[in-house]
């Protein structure tokens, strides 16, 4: 039998992270046929599900950069987005605040670049007030600098339905599919190898995070090479969650935004992250150092957090470069648009990202017709500010596996776990599972479900629960 002639792809989006999910959704709105590929087993299983979850306004972005104006364009467009989806988003609004003179003289220049990005509702207010609306902030603050539009939002949701949208509108996904080499051919298209497949493709986008300039030298540039930094952040327990009204940010420095305290659209509350340049682009262990001195500073800010239980720690790897700015290049002649030093910004700026990238890949001559039907996604909420399926009555009168709690520490039921098993982008491990529906990430980190969970997720997705447990 003669094996048919693999496609050839208009576009192939390499990296699946939110930026990557994000413009293989847009692509998804023209007649185009595209791939998207990843390396891992999942969608947003790298950088972007370790992130401080912040939409970010993108008040104190440098004037006249890309990023800031695709931060700004992306919170708009996010925002509505989140409505139409279903991505879980709180306006719990940020206070920037100062804890010495310096900083406190470097509230004004923010305010002044705030409004020259056009966020004009950022504004003082005074250290009376800063108490007011956070009684448990510790001794000492100055002032700050309040910005009604920061929110917080889930970072799992928005790649998931990125990526959920792109494949219920025509796109390919390629998962366990690592780039080991790209071949140009005679006709100016691409091969991309992979151990088992070879995807051809005319154009290619390359958005792959912390490996992105590692796909760019297989394509022959060396424009920017990323360092990957680290962040360690503290998730506290829900009870700590009253402690805190608003986003605590630092005065940012040249390297970082800070350590800061932020609720979570679960219920908890974050405490960091650090910033720790590296040469290992798998480094996501928490250390003890990184902790303690996220603590200390943790201690200062919010004096009770400290004294909560802790539910988890983790550690996510930034792609910083040794450029400011985004690194978003088209090399229009060869059909090549690079994506890359997306930094923890990229996922409010992603959805503007993605436009951009579309509207550079039509600049290289890309034909763009947009499709007659491009089908809408509303994601499951896994958030806490919108009733969740254990809470809604009419949902366990349609199926009563949404009144059966597995995970009582996240409430998720039996009919969540089976829904994720048996969605469009199906969770097939335990990770990819908590990123779809919470369970496991409570208190007692599946001490208590573990078993049903293992079985259930075993059962729906066709695996031995051997293999779940990375026993064979």
């Amino acid at each position: 039998m003669i094996k048919p002639a693999s496609p050839i792809y208009d576009v192939a989006v390499i990296g699946a992270g939110v930026v990557g999910c994000a413009i293989a959704r847009e692509l998804s709105q023209y007649e185009l046929r595209c791939v998207l590929v990843e390396a891992g087993d999942d969608v947003g299983a790298g950088t972007s599900k370790s992130n401080t979850a912040i939409l970010h306004t993108g008040y104190d972005g440098k004037p006249g950069f890309l990023e800031t104006r695709l931060v700004r364009r992306g919170y708009e467009l996010l925002k509505a987005y989140s409505v139409e989806a279903g991505i879980p988003v709180e306006y719990t609004g940020g206070l920037l605040v100062a804890w010495n003179a310096e900083q406190f003289q470097s509230l004004a220049t923010i305010l002044e670049t705030a409004h020259e990005n056009g966020v004009p509702d950022v504004a003082f207010i005074t250290v009376d007030e800063l108490y007011r609306r956070e009684p448990h902030l510790g001794a000492g603050a100055l002032g700050a600098l309040e910005v009604p539009g920061e929110s917080i939002i889930c970072p799992f949701t928005p790649p998931l339905a990125y990526a959920t949208q792109a494949v219920m509108n025509g796109v390919t996904l390629c998962l366990n599919t690592p780039v080991q080499a790209i071949e140009r051919t005679a006709t100016g298209d691409y091969i991309i190898h992979s151990p088992g497949d070879k995807i051809r493709c005319r154009y290619i986008v390359n958005s792959a995070g912390l490996y992105s300039d590692m796909i760019n030298a297989m394509l022959g540039h060396d424009e920017f090479h990323v360092t990957p930094r680290r962040g360690e952040l503290i998730v506290f327990d829900k009870m700590a969650r009253s402690l805190v009204n608003h986003i605590l940010m630092p005065v940012p420095t040249k390297t970082t935004k800070g350590v800061m305290i932020c609720p979570t659209v679960f219920g908890n509350v974050l405490l960091g992250p650090t910033a720790e340049d590296l040469n290992d682009k798998t480094a996501t262990q928490t250390t003890e150092a990184g902790l303690s001195a996220i603590l200390d500073k943790g201690r200062l800010i919010l004096p009770e957090l400290v004294k909560q239980e802790v539910t988890s720690t983790y550690a996510g790897l930034r792609p910083a470069t040794e450029h400011s700015d985004f690194q978003i290049r088209l090399y229009s002649d060869e059909r090549y648009l690079c994506v890359g030093g997306i930094r923890s910004t990229g996922l409010s700026a992603s959805m503007a990202i993605a436009e951009y990238a579309v509207e550079q890949l039509a600049a290289a001559d890309l034909p763009l017709k947009r499709k007659a039907d491009f089908k809408p996604i509303k994601m499951p909420n896994i958030g806490e500010a919108s009733p969740r399926p254990y809470q809604c009555d009419e949902m366990i009168q349609s199926n009563s596996d949404y009144g059966r709690i597995v995970c009582h520490c996240e409430r998720v039921t039996r009919g969540e776990i089976l829904d994720a098993a048996h969605s469009m982008i199906p969770a097939r491990n335990f990770d990819a599972l908590r990123r779809r529906t919470r369970a496991q990430m409570g208190r007692c980190q599946g001490f208590f479900c573990a078993a049903e969970v293992t079985t259930l997720l075993a059962e729906a997705s066709g695996q031995p629960v051997q293999r779940l447990l990375g026993l064979e």
